[in-house]
């Protein structure tokens, strides 16, 4: 929608209204919108920010993106040759010293994802999701303007706008509001949603500059996209660069003791330190940003709800920040559409709060602040300058620790409301990969016997995969998902090959490829069960709502 139009354009109410159209505003909006559910997306930017933060996506998001339909379509706009390297290199002092390590592959968790994961700058996502809107006839976007007020109630929400720049006003109506505006989020406040959360008072200088020198000097080095200097003096953080394209652009981040040493000469003699060589180069960009992390007291109140920087900032230590912002889109868009269509119950809105903020919690306190305050312990007490031998030792065996922390970020959702998780169990970030359904954990990909991966299967609602399964079995979750109205494809196949290695017969898998239930035998009411996956009071027996879901339908692999 463009300005001008919209002005004069006859207000409707939507179903969804997101207010911040970055990365995970777009991509909720694609979510919703291929779903069906109309929405209005605000955004105050009409073009692209040439910022290349937001880089490394995981192979989780990239499965998001598979099931948005343009994985390929992502792959295809990489700043960098398909066979780039995606390994990092951790050096001790500067990078032209002698102690160095290439860390553990990501490509190491490959085989427990649909998909690989992919490394390109922010503003190429945003492109691709842009253009993904395009698909969407139910999503109308205002790139250009922002909200200035929300307000909600039992009837819905009324969202201010104004045109940035420009005369225009309006008030966009809807049943709810999600607030994807990031770290200052005026929805969030609006809202009256405090945060908690550490500042460390450490300013950080972002540079992003062009060299081709500094490729050829790295030479020396294994291939890497991200090379990392750690020391002592550094307490725990991080200086580092991190490529853009394949030899001429790249960023770098690192600390300073105050913002005045953002100066361009002093970011080059940084630059030169952390290298440890000279080299030339020309700036595009220096700025400066605050070591901090915060998390949202609540993701929700009522009718408006929050997801990415407006619900969690994170440094960027780990690539955590975007690939949550993304889990969040796809774990809010389709308890949304369930409600909004008339087959999810209240319980499904709750408990996006309780999977995600608990995920967001233990990934700031365990995998980035935990990080760093154990690399800030080992350098206090490790010095190569006094016993070379006796450091790079210790060092292997602190980075071994370190490599099995990072292994151990599984976010799973064992203690939802809505999953039926073991006794006692509770939602976080810490976990294991492991091939098994397990209740509240992301399905493992595994071979049909058509030739196709399950994920190729699973529905856009809930699916249950039947691998020799009894069929008084399978009819039980067909009739509870038909009384209900909740979408429910039955995969049928055989439990033979790696789909052994799922350890059940029945699993019942979420529209956001997480394990709801899994077993051999149904449970002793499915009635029961589907109600509680679906976030509906156990006695519902109906469907309210705007739409009727329809009924199951059943495939074989």
């Amino acid at each position: 929608m463009t300005p001008a139009a919209s002005r004069g354009a006859a207000e409707r109410r939507r179903q969804v209204a997101i207010v911040g159209g970055g990365p995970v505003g777009l991509a909720l909006a694609v979510d919703l919108g291929l779903r069906g559910i109309s929405c209005a997306l605000v955004e105050r930017r009409r073009g692209d920010h040439d910022v290349p933060k937001g880089q490394n996506l995981t192979q989780r998001t990239l499965e998001h993106f598979h099931f948005w339909g343009i994985s390929d379509r992502l792959r295809a706009a990489r700043a960098t040759p398909a066979d780039s390297p995606a390994d990092f290199v951790v050096a001790y002092g500067d990078l032209a010293g002698g102690h160095w390590y290439v860390p553990e592959a990501r490509a190491a968790l490959d085989r427990y994802f649909h998909q690989r994961g992919e490394r390109l700058p922010q503003y190429l996502t945003e492109r691709v999701l842009r253009d993904r809107l395009g698909d969407c006839p139910g999503v109308e976007a205002a790139f250009g303007w922002e909200a200035v007020r929300i307000d909600a109630d039992a009837d819905g929400v009324r969202v201010g706008i104004r045109e940035c720049g420009g005369p225009g006003r309006r008030t966009l109506r809807a049943e709810y509001v999600v607030g994807c505006d990031g770290a200052r989020s005026t929805v969030r406040a609006q809202a009256g949603i405090a945060q908690g959360g550490r500042d460390y008072a450490q300013p950080m200088v972002l540079a992003v500059f062009r060299s081709t020198a500094l490729h050829d000097e790295l030479a020396r080095l294994p291939p890497a996209c991200v090379y990392r200097v750690v020391h002592k003096d550094l307490k725990g953080y991080w200086r580092f660069f991190g490529r853009v394209d394949e030899r001429e652009r790249w960023f770098f981040h690192a600390p300073v003791r105050n913002p005045a040493e953002a100066a361009e000469g002093n970011v080059r003699r940084l630059l030169h330190r952390t290298a440890g060589f000279a080299f030339p180069c020309s700036f595009d960009h220096i700025g400066v940003w605050d070591m901090r992390w915060a998390v949202a007291g609540s993701y929700r109140r009522g009718r408006v709800f929050v997801a990415g920087d407006a619900a969690h900032v994170h440094p960027p230590y780990g690539g955590f920040g975007l690939n949550t912002g993304f889990e969040d889109a796809a774990n809010l868009g389709w308890k949304l559409a369930a409600v909004l269509d008339g087959w999810g119950g209240e319980a499904l809105l709750r408990s996006y709060d309780g999977e995600r903020r608990a995920v967001a919690l233990e990934t700031v306190h365990d995998f980035i602040s935990g990080r760093m305050e154990a690399d800030r312990e080992f350098f206090d007490r490790c010095d190569p300058e006094g016993d070379p031998d006796g450091f790079a030792r210790a060092w292997r065996s602190h980075r071994r620790a370190g490599a099995a922390r990072m292994r151990a970020y599984e976010p799973n959702y064992e203690g939802s409301p809505v999953v039926a998780g073991p006794p006692g169990a509770v939602c976080g970030a810490r976990g294991a990969h492991r091939r098994a359904a397990r209740r509240g954990h992301h399905l493992a990909p595994a071979g049909l016997s058509d030739g196709r991966n399950v994920f190729d299967a699973l529905g856009r609602g809930f699916t249950l995969l039947a691998l020799d399964a009894p069929a008084r079995a399978v009819a039980a979750f067909e009739s509870a998902a038909r009384e209900r109205g909740v979408p429910l494809e039955v995969v049928r196949d055989r439990l033979a090959g790696d789909r052994r290695a799922y350890g059940a017969r029945l699993v019942l898998v979420r529209p956001d490829q997480h394990v709801a239930w899994a077993g051999d035998a149904a449970p002793l009411s499915a009635s029961v069960l589907m109600s509680k996956v679906a976030g509906l009071p156990e006695a519902a027996g109906g469907v309210s709502g705007a739409r009727r879901a329809g009924a199951s339908a059943s495939r074989t692999g």
